[in-house]
């Protein structure tokens, strides 16, 4: 039933998440769809299935909310909701069999375990550290997180940030870049009255403002504002530059490639107060007419692949779906050269992603729907790949090059395969990933690694799951033998990764996602339904 619902609430069987024992997995369950679905059918475009959607949220603008509004569900533990049931039941609510002895919870796996007809996931507060989602008036496919002067590493909530999206409108002529400043990201996670009256001051005033039960006050919580650019078509995949955050570069569904300054409104996002009146004011503001710094439409199709190199500043490298690829070479004047003869050619199909090295100025890597990756030296266009290595039998949707450890690269396919790959090793006839995961029931949408942690990443997919691995974790039979000393701790799967830190459901269809590279634990996501921005508990500092 539906918060303020009359109907009587089922009995609640609750699972403990893994997440407790932080070498397991910690398992949020989807939370209810109480919201107006956006999406439509997806439509197909080269490789990539696009997130076009008709408007939601009653007619457009943006609406944020956090894991203390009523689109999420608060119980202790994650839960499942069902009906009547033989087991007994505490008086504390704990499950116990028909002979006294306690149930001990099971861990629900998607697209493996099945639910009943009248049983929904409930997600675990305790295991996020915070939570928060947020709609725009129309889906995104892509976004990427811009880098502030906020400072680094930083730990201690209340967080802020920026970001730019591009839109998958129903029309053309309505898409934009919507850049976006988030503030007052609290932190959402929830503990007993007792923990809670112990913290000291500093902690209560980063921290949300509980009332008896925990919740927050809604005039505190998180305030988005915006500031939009009108783009022609939509916006197939978007990518701010590493050293100049205004500076934006979108693939479009037209087949065009186009930089964008976008000074003006980081500008007046920054100028901003964070404070409701001004939150208004920006919520509904219309795109602006701005012509991009530069297009290029030498790209034989429309594609998806495009970055930002990390070593020469203003340098881009894009990739179409008829396999080609052209290195842009910033000019003076803010321009760039871009030669439409002068193609990199290796994959025998689209092109899906591509990745500067973090190292090496003139290497740069991609993957394509051949499932070869291929790496390549910038100053030798139309030369063969230095190497190409067939890594998948399948198609090669993402990729990501580690900025920490520059010899280890992730890429992840459309069977749902997450495999890394150790440069050192990267032979064309005789190539061994370091690790395979086929945990993933869907296509892998996204890859990237952290940069706080270089044995730590995360993944997205068409299986409606966010992942977080981290590679230095190794099963420790006595650590789980101890774990399960406590009864409401969930028995692993024996096939069930020890890498395998976090999993992030109740969102649909995730298409992208990023690590704050300044927030370090944070991690940003888009998909069918809107945007989501979560710190698990046992991931980055205090994990």
């Amino acid at each position: 039933a539906a918060p303020g619902s009359t109907q009587r609430r089922p009995r609640l069987r609750t699972l403990r998440s893994l997440a407790r024992h932080p070498r397991a997995t910690g398992e949020a369950g989807q939370r209810r769809e109480h919201r107006r679905n956006m999406g439509r059918n997806p439509k197909k475009a080269g490789k990539k299935a696009k997130a076009k959607a008709g408007k939601g949220g009653g007619g457009g603008g943006e609406k944020m909310t956090s894991a203390d509004d009523s689109d999420f569900e608060l119980e202790d533990g994650v839960t499942v909701v069902t009906g009547e049931t033989d087991d007994e039941m505490d008086e504390d609510g704990s499950e116990r069999e028909e002979d006294g002895a306690p149930v001990r919870p099971a861990v629900w796996r998607p697209g493996i375990d099945g639910m009943d007809a009248d049983e929904e996931l409930e997600y675990d507060p305790s295991v996020y550290d915070c939570l928060h989602a947020w709609q725009l008036d129309w889906p995104c496919l892509s976004f990427d997180i811009l880098r502030d002067e906020l400072g680094d590493t930083r730990e201690r909530f209340p967080h802020s940030l920026f970001a730019i999206a591009g839109t998958q409108a129903d029309v053309a002529t309505k898409n934009h870049l919507t850049m976006m400043r988030l503030t007052r990201l609290k932190k959402t996670r929830r503990v007993d009255k007792a923990t809670a009256d112990m913290d000291d001051d500093s902690d209560a005033s980063e921290s949300d403002s509980d009332d008896e039960d925990g919740g927050i006050a809604p005039i505190n919580g998180p305030i988005i504002q915006v500031q939009k650019i009108a783009h022609h078509g939509a916006v197939n995949r978007i990518r701010a530059c590493p050293d100049r955050p205004s500076l934006v570069a979108t693939w479009g569904e037209t087949g065009v490639v186009q930089v964008w300054d976008m000074s003006p409104q980081l500008t007046k996002l920054s100028m901003l107060t964070a404070d409701a009146r001004d939150a208004q004011a920006a919520m509904n503001v219309q795109p602006q007419r701005s012509a991009p710094r530069h297009a290029f439409t030498g790209h034989a199709d429309e594609g998806y692949a495009l970055d930002w190199s990390p070593t020469v500043d203003a340098r881009l490298a894009t990739g179409d779906n008829a396999g080609g690829i052209h290195v842009w070479e910033p000019r003076e004047g803010g321009r760039w050269a871009v030669d439409k003869a002068a193609v990199f050619r290796g994959h025998e199909s689209s092109v899906e992603d591509l990745q500067w090295s973090p190292a090496e100025a003139q290497v740069f890597a991609s993957c394509g729907a051949d499932g070869n990756v291929c790496v390549w030296d910038a100053r030798n266009a139309g030369a063969a790949p230095a190497l190409r290595v067939k890594t998948h039998d399948t198609d090669v949707n993402v990729m990501s090059w580690n900025r920490v450890a520059n010899c280890m690269l992730a890429t992840g396919a459309d069977d749902g395969s997450l495999r890394i790959w150790d440069l050192r090793m990267f032979n064309p006839g005789d190539a061994k990933y370091v690790a395979n995961f086929s945990f993933h029931r869907g296509p892998v949408t996204s890859v990237e690694w952290s940069r706080f942690d270089s044995a730590m990443l995360a993944t997205a997919s068409a299986d409606h799951t966010v992942c977080v691995w981290d590679l230095a974790v190794e099963r420790d039979a006595e650590e789980e033998a101890a774990a399960m000393a406590a009864e409401d701790n969930a028995v692993a799967p024996e096939d069930l990764p020890p890498q395998l830190m976090f999993v992030h459901q109740g969102l649909r269809d995730p298409k992208e996602l990023h690590w704050h590279h300044q927030i370090p634990g944070l991690c940003l996501t888009t998909a069918a339904d809107g945007f989501n921005a979560f710190k698990a508990y046992n991931v980055g500092p205090g994990g």
